[in-house]
């Protein structure tokens, strides 16, 4: 009996910088709970990001396709795995101090993709964030591995190459998403996700409405 396919809870933050690549970045949280390394494919090209897994614990197929809003540089992406999770930075190609409006190219709403308050902070504040040196230590580049590349089967040397996946379903068709999420008891589903030029705001302030982005 196949395994049900259901599309991944997606969190994202970003910063900007037109001097300085390293922090001209997007933070991307591929909410996939026990996919193991060998059994997951990840394909990351410059304008998009694919992904199909297998859950060991949830018994469900996770399969997801971003069209992002403006190119990547995949090779200078990295990636962090966890059993509850996959973390990427994805290095924005164009340095650029101000913010993408949102992450897709499609100004759609889509439910599944949520605004990452962990990570998120106001274009006018960013640069009063400290990085997190660990928590960057810890992560794997995209491009160049070949083979492993330090992470499981994955072949990275694919990663960037004009093909893409092919074959999965546009995001509108993809069955009942809900029985897939992997919030286990936090409140992501409360949150709005960004959209337009409306952000998030620090904590102790009032946020204001803001719609997920489609």
């Amino acid at each position: 009996m196949s395994s049900q396919s259901v599309t991944p809870e997606v969190l994202w933050a970003q910063r900007s910088s037109s001097t300085e690549a390293s922090k001209n970045v997007i933070y991307l949280t591929l909410m996939v709970s026990d996919v193991p390394e060998n059994d997951m494919n990840l394909d990351l090209q410059p304008n998009k990001l694919s992904f199909t897994g297998t859950s060991t614990s949830k018994k469900v197929s996770y399969n997801v396709e971003l069209e992002f809003f403006a190119e990547i540089d995949p090779k200078e992406s990295k990636i962090h795995h966890t059993g509850r999770d996959i973390v990427l930075v994805l290095r924005k190609k164009e340095l650029k101090d101000e913010y993408w409006p949102r992450l897709l190219k499609e100004s759609k709403k889509m439910h599944f993709l949520k605004t990452d308050f962990d990570k998120w902070v106001d274009e006018d504040e960013q640069d009063e964030q400290p990085d997190d040196e660990d928590f960057m230590s810890k992560m794997n580049p995209m491009g160049g591995a070949g083979g492993d590349g330090g992470f499981g089967g994955i072949d990275f040397s694919k990663l960037g190459a004009a093909q893409g996946m092919g074959g999965l379903p546009d995001m509108g068709a993809m069955g009942d998403m809900g029985e897939g999420s992997d919030d286990e008891g936090d409140d992501d589903d409360d949150m709005p996700a960004l959209e337009g030029e409306d952000k998030p705001t620090k904590t102790g302030e009032s946020k204001p409405q803001i719609e997920e982005v489609q």
